[in-house]
């Protein structure tokens, strides 16, 4: 079968588990090219993963004959001009989350890609891995009844302690619920469904950061987004949902997501991890028991949605993170900004249909339908 050919745009900190992935374990895309501002990041990655191609610019990427899909991995306030020209040249694209940094830049983006008849998705693909697939099983299969409500936090105290340049996680396009938001929300609403309407309140709480981590460190940067954000979801069916992100507090543990049905409650694992834990509580049991994983792709499988979408291309089906998924997530965050700013309650302007469940792999690495 045909592998998809995919030229990577952006190869900095999070591209290291995708060249992995890529390239040893996902059987239906190759990658053919790097491309980096930073050149010898293109190169080191062309050399230890025996890369065929290093384009000097994203164009030469756009402009290649053999490139199927373009993987879009440069910084949030720059997913919208590599995605768009990327698609302006007739090339399917995967982008790192967010899709854009704004409503609009989304729906620039959702128009181009229907005129011309392309792929236009992302991340995160978390919500197909292991456990929140397993959690979906449970949800479908009853095991809490009907789900009325949903809960879940990330908190942190910032990524300056740790990140070699943290600068753009304060700026445009970046904040805890654009950074992190988008595996809880997508996760969200692959086991609740689609949001109706959002609420939020939010704020900064400090003007100024100063970076501790190489090579930046006692580095002073300006914050100019939000960084503490408290949101409440509305979803189509009827249930409420909580979602509480920040940059702003310290805490042993960062990630909590609970799903509250009549019948129980499920602990889904951190929907920023592709695994586990799982856990139900059942009143007739009247204790917190650990549920067995059912799914394939348990350990950090970034590429999965890459690979189905390379899959749905050459089947002419939906990709599993298509961009009704990535651009319903987009609404709901910037739904929450628009919230905080009004006091108002904000209705989504799009609609949300979950796509099928993953099933388990003959073989590893080859998406199955």
């Amino acid at each position: 079968m045909k592998k998809m050919k995919v030229a990577m745009i952006g190869v900095g900190c999070i591209s290291g588990i995708y060249l992995d992935n890529i390239t040893k374990v996902f059987k239906d895309i190759e990658l053919l090219g790097v491309c980096d501002l930073v050149r010898e990041r293109a190169e080191k990655a062309q050399k230890d993963y025996c890369v065929p191609k290093l384009y000097e610019t994203m164009h030469d990427a756009f402009d290649d004959p053999e490139v199927d899909i373009v993987l879009n991995l440069t910084r949030p306030y720059e997913h919208f001009e590599v995605t768009k020209a990327a698609l302006l040249k007739g090339k399917h694209v995967y982008s790192e989350k967010p899709l854009g940094a704004s409503l609009e830049e989304g729906q620039a983006l959702v128009k181009i890609a229907e005129e011309k008849g392309l792929y236009l998705g992302g991340a995160p693909d978390t919500f197909l891995g292991a456990g929140i697939q397993t959690c979906r099983r449970l949800i479908d299969d009853g095991f809490i009844g009907t789900p009325v409500g949903s809960a879940c936090f990330m908190i942190c105290r910032g990524h300056e302690s740790w990140h070699p340049d943290p600068d753009f996680y304060y700026q445009y396009g970046g904040g805890p619920m654009f950074d992190m938001g988008p595996y809880y929300l997508t996760s969200m609403i692959n086991l609740m469904g689609g949001i109706d309407s959002v609420m939020s309140a939010s704020k900064k709480s400090f003007e100024k950061r100063m970076i501790t981590s190489q090579p930046f460190a006692g580095t002073e940067i300006d914050v100019n987004v939000n960084t503490y954000v408290s949101g409440t979801v509305k979803y189509a069916s009827g249930a409420i949902g909580t979602i509480f992100t920040t940059f702003d507090a310290y805490y042993p543990y960062q990630a909590r997501f609970e799903i509250y049905g009549s019948e129980g409650t499920l602990f889904v694992p951190d929907p920023n991890t592709f695994g586990g834990p799982i856990k139900l509580f059942r009143p007739e049991e009247g204790e917190v028991r650990e549920i067995p994983i059912m799914y394939d792709y348990a350990e950090n499988s970034r590429a999965l949605g890459l690979n189905d979408m390379a899959v749905a291309i050459r089947e002419g089906r939906p990709a599993r993170c298509d961009w009704q998924q990535t651009f319903h997530v987009l609404d709901a965050m910037t739904g929450f900004e628009r919230s905080a700013q009004s006091g108002q309650w904000i209705k989504m302007s799009t609609e949300y249909e979950r796509r099928p469940a993953m099933k388990k792999a003959t073989v590893k690495g080859v998406i199955e339908d």
